[in-house]
């Protein structure tokens, strides 16, 4: 065991050892000693009193500091240390002024940050609905350290600042009375562990950014602007902690032919005169293939067709909308000679006056809500 106040002693190296056979001496004591490898009585403070000489023998500028005071007097040359606790409290103690007091440990997991993506849809894939494999970029464990941020080998520690509480409290007595305050602690920053030999491969973070693809069903009925969350697909969690989620930013190509109000849609048809006159069978393209309509004879411009189910599904329910046509009466351009005598001939027909010189009487009438 080593001698009060020697930390050379503890890791077991000489004075002049260099920083490497320090990190080395300390990997190996830490494998052995470790409380989750080594359940013998005592161990949980021989390991602390392990990890504490590290932390200060590994930093140039604490060693530096021990080395000056030495193993034979405290600081500034006052009274022996008595005990190896003395030191790490020189190092690593309240500041004076008041007294400092710290609530039992705490959990350190913490849940992982949301990330974000975006993807861009036609018109037949936000109706009815599509699986894409979207490539993201998120922080997953360190396949070194398992996410610990710990060196293989090695393992996190509770703070010895603040016992593992990732706070502390400081009492003061002022002229008001006794004033308690608590703020974050300075040494883990809050997170109630220390990494004294940090993972070579994330830098003691316990994450790294990973390239990934993400498969996203994209469910029937989606709209332009629509966010869809894939639960746990985020980051993942700090210590062990539950991931973030995925929030997917839906946009839609514009329909060529449609246009969309809610789950319905609408649509114009051109039909000809003759047709619209007559009467006619006509079909055209849907989001489900080719529908086929009857136009009855006499049919106006303006004239509105609906079609049950031939909308967009519901979003996360059954049915969809409707399909509502809108037929429109072309009037025809740049007539040959026989197409115009067959249209004078029908408005003589009709009695509908043609002179030029003289116009035609037309009516008016309201126009229908």
């Amino acid at each position: 065991m080593a001698t009060v106040g020697d930390l050379y002693a503890i890791l077991g190296v000489t004075r002049d050892a260099s920083p490497e056979e320090i990190k080395r001496a300390y990997r190996t004591l830490a494998r052995q000693h470790h409380p989750d490898v080594n359940g013998a009585p005592g161990e949980d403070r021989r390991f602390k009193e392990i990890a504490g000489a590290y932390e200060i023998l590994s930093d140039p500028q604490k060693r530096q500091r021990y080395d000056t005071f030495g193993t034979a007097g405290g600081p500034a040359g006052g009274a022996p240390f008595t005990d190896i606790q003395d030191i790490f409290d020189m190092f690593f103690g309240a500041a004076g002024g008041g007294s400092r007091r710290s609530r039992g440990s705490r959990s350190t997991t913490r849940r992982g940050e949301d990330v974000g993506t975006q993807v861009l849809l036609t018109f037949p894939e936000a109706a009815f609905g599509v699986r894409r494999e979207l490539k993201i970029d998120r922080l997953t464990a360190c396949d070194r350290c398992m996410g610990n941020g710990a060196e293989p080998g090695t393992a996190p520690i509770a703070c010895r600042t603040c016992g593992g509480t990732g706070e502390v409290q400081e009492v003061r007595r002022s002229i008001f009375g006794t004033i308690m305050t608590a703020s974050p602690c300075r040494t883990c920053g809050g997170a109630g562990t220390e990494v004294l030999d940090a993972c070579g491969r994330c830098g003691g973070r316990g994450r790294l950014t990973t390239p990934e693809t993400v498969t996203v069903d994209i469910p029937a009925g989606v709209a332009d602007g629509l966010e869809l969350r894939v639960s746990g697909a985020g980051n993942v969690g700090a210590a062990g902690g539950p991931a973030g989620d995925l929030y997917v930013g839906i946009h839609v190509e514009p329909a060529a032919v449609f246009e969309r109000r809610g789950q319905d849609l609408f649509t114009i048809l051109d039909v000809s005169l003759t047709q619209a006159a007559l009467g006619a069978d006509v079909q055209f393209e849907t989001l489900d293939g080719v529908e086929r309509v009857k136009i009855e004879p006499g049919t106006e411009s303006g004239a509105l067709i609906r079609l049950r189910g031939k909308g967009v599904p519901n979003l996360n329910r059954r049915g969809r909308g409707d399909l509502y046509v809108t037929v429109h009466v072309t009037v025809p351009k740049d007539l040959n000679r026989d197409e115009r005598k067959l249209l004078e001939q029908l408005a003589d027909a009709r009695g509908e006056h043609r002179s030029k010189r003289e116009p035609a009487t037309a009516e008016l009438r309201r126009p229908e809500a």
